[in-house]
C-alpha cells in the first residue's frame, strides 16, 4: 500500500472516532496461489474465482504515466480565508483524491522579508504570531514530511493555530520531538526554509494579489482560482486526464475571498 494511502487512512481513522479499523477477513478461494497472485493475469483470477474483483480494482486504479494534479496554495497561517479553504476545500479533497492529486504548500502570503546582517527578518500580515505560525509549518514540512499536511490541518482547524501546534504534532507524528521543531523555527534552518518561502511567492506569475492564492499544475487564472473555491474537489476530477476515480463527484461551498 501506498504512503499517501496510509495516510490517508490513518488520517480517517484518527478524524472520526467512530472509525472502524478492524481488517475485513479474507475471502478463502480454493486456488493454488496466494493472495498477492491472485489479479496477476486473468487465468489466475478466473482459477481464484476474483475476476470481477480484479477487473474493479484494476478499474479504478490510477494510470502511474498520467501526471497527478498539483494544487498550490499560497497563503497565510492566521488568515481566517486561508484558513477555511485549506480546512473546508484543500484537505478534504486531498483525503479523497490523494491518488490523482499533489499538495504544495506555501505558507508566506503577503508578508515581507528584510536582509538585516546576514539574517531575514519577516512581517507578517497579521502580526508576529503569523510569522512564527508560518515558521512552525515550514519546518514541520521540512521535518516530517509525509505527515505534515495532516499536522497542518490540525493546526489549522482548531481554534487556537499556535497553540495546538505541539499537540498536533504528538497526535500526526508522535516520533518527532517538538524541540527539533522549535530549534528548527529559532534557528538558521527555518530562516532559510522561509526565505525560499518568500522566493517561491515572489517568483509568481502573475504575482499574487490576495491570498489564498490557489495554482493549479503551476498555474494561476482568475477562471481557475473562482472553480477552487467553488468546488475544488470538481476541479481536481475534471483536469485528471487518467480514468476518473469512483470518488469524483459532488461539489462544496464557495468561500469568500474578503475574509483576508
Amino acid at each position: 500500500m501506498k504512503v499517501q494511502t496510509l495516510i490517508v487512512f490513518f488520517v480517517i481513522c484518527l478524524t472520526f472516532e467512530k472509525c472502524c479499523c478492524k481488517k475485513k477477513p479474507k475471502p478463502k478461494p480454493s486456488c493454488s496461489y496466494p493472495p498477492s497472485q491472485w489479479c496477476k493475469t486473468l487465468e489466475i483470477a478466473i482459477e481464484c474465482k476474483v475476476q470481477k474483483q480484479c477487473l474493479e480494482l484494476n478499474a479504478t486504479q490510477p494510470n502511474p504515466a498520467v501526471p497527478k494534479v498539483t494544487v498550490g496554495l499560497y497563503y497565510e497561517s492566521l488568515c481566517p480565508g486561508c484558513r477555511m479553504f485549506l480546512v473546508q476545500q484543500l484537505f478534504p479533497t486531498w483525503i479523497l483524491l490523494a491518488d490523482i492529486m499533489d499538495v504544495q504548500l506555501v505558507p508566506y502570503g503577503n508578508a515581507q522579508e528584510t536582509l538585516v546582517q546576514g539574517k531575514y527578518v519577516f512581517q507578517c500580515q497579521h502580526g508576529d504570531p503569523e510569522c512564527q505560525g508560518n515558521m512552525i509549518e515550514t519546518c514541520i514540512m521540512e521535518l516530517v514530511k509525509e505527515m505534515a499536511f495532516p499536522i497542518i490541518f490540525c493546526m489549522e482547524s482548531s481554534a487556537d493555530v499556535l497553540a495546538t501546534a505541539q499537540l498536533c504534532l504528538q497526535v500526526y507524528a508522535p516520533k518527532v520531538k517538538w524541540e527539533t521543531i522549535m530549534t528548527c523555527v529559532k534557528g538558521d534552518q527555518g530562516n532559510k526554509l522561509m526565505h525560499e518561502q518568500a522566493q517561491l511567492t515572489e517568483a509568481l506569475n502573475p504575482p499574487h494579489e490576495y491570498v489564498p492564492w490557489v495554482t493549479i499544475n503551476g498555474e494561476h487564472t482568475e477562471d481557475l482560482q473562482d472553480k477552487a473555491m467553488s468546488s475544488l474537489f470538481t476541479l481536481v476530477c475534471s483536469l485528471y486526464k487518467g480514468g476518473k476515480p469512483p470518488a469524483c463527484t459532488g461539489a462544496q461551498k464557495k468561500l469568500d475571498r474578503s475574509l483576508c
